[in-house]
């Protein structure tokens, strides 16, 4: 078939290369100029450096406007493919092809919506992320669906393992669903929206720790914003602090949440969750920090004999 593609980054440059990998032509590529937001350049693979490479047609564009439609119109696609193109699409143009517009999103849909899933859904406390292709429709990730790939969360794994194993999904769940699109043998399976969850961009505020939550809830936070993602964050004695590397401690501590306590192993026990009073609830050991002028060093050095709080603000 003859395929438009609109994407960015990383997400975009694998579901490129798939693309020319595969038995499809592409026609078109549509992406956003570069950009030099912070949060952006963490997976920042150029879509328009591998079309221009193989000598593919390039649109840059931040949003879609009538010169892009008739751009799209031109090039006569059977079909478009998205993947990370980050701004709204109107119907005018994701239903201007015959096979309308196939939208790669990296969740199992209905769950995890919107934006960062892999990061909320390791935070969430789910067991599995994965990788949805569906059919863009009027609303934000709510289309039938035609194929999906899961991963399980292992109990050591980090965001950015889990960001890399979802996006090396990519050519096998688009390839397949492309292929059985061009043959007629689809079979598309509505969403079932009460079951939907839609988490929000993030933001610096949302890298904070919040000694309330249980340390197994704490440790998936740390290993959720592992780099190059913005880490944990926390504050002690007014100073921030970046949580490298942590663990559920080995044995039951009590008082108040956020108290940096005592010595286990390689790290420090900072007391954690909502009910860290009735001294029942594990701990969590913060094994390396990374201050603000970058140097990393281990918890034990950083705290010495501990004492004192870690909180939520200087």
């Amino acid at each position: 078939m003859r395929v438009a593609m609109f994407g960015y980054q990383t997400w975009g440059h694998k579901t490129l290369e798939a693309l020319i990998k595969s038995s499809h032509d592409v026609v078109l590529v549509v992406t956003h100029p570069p950009s030099d937001q912070p949060y952006e350049s963490i997976w920042s693979d150029s879509v328009e450096e591998l079309a221009r490479d193989n000598g593919i047609p390039v649109y840059l564009a931040q949003r879609p406007d009538s010169a892009l439609i008739e751009r799209v119109r031109d090039a006569g696609p059977d079909i478009m493919v998205a993947n990370n193109w980050r701004t709204w699409l109107p119907r005018e143009l994701f239903d201007l092809p015959p096979h309308g517009t196939l939208n790669l999103h990296d969740s199992l849909l209905p769950k995890f919506t919107g934006f960062s899933p892999v990061i909320w859904a390791m935070i969430s406390g789910a067991n599995e992320v994965g990788l949805t292709a569906h059919r863009m429709d009027d609303e934000l990730d709510t289309g039938d669906i035609v194929s999906q790939r899961s991963i399980p969360i292992g109990d050591q794994d980090t965001g950015t393992e889990l960001v890399r194993a979802t996006i090396d999904l990519i050519p096998e769940v688009l390839v397949e669903s492309l292929d059985l699109i061009e043959r007629g043998a689809a079979s598309w399976t509505a969403q079932n929206l009460d079951d939907r969850t839609f988490f929000h961009k993030r933001s610096a505020r949302d890298s904070i720790i919040d000694w309330r939550w249980s340390a197994a809830e704490l440790d998936r936070f740390v290993r959720a914003l592992s780099d190059p993602y913005p880490n944990a964050v926390t504050y002690y004695r007014g100073q921030r602090i970046r949580v490298i590397k942590a663990a559920v401690s080995r044995y039951r501590y009590g008082g108040t949440p956020g108290r940096v306590f005592i010595a286990e192993d390689d790290g420090m026990v900072i007391v954690a969750g909502a009910d860290a009073h009735r001294g029942q609830d594990r701990g969590l050991v913060i094994q390396r920090v990374r201050l603000d002028d970058g140097t990393e060093l281990p918890a034990l050095d950083f705290f010495g004999r501990g004492g004192g709080y870690l909180t939520d603000r200087p």
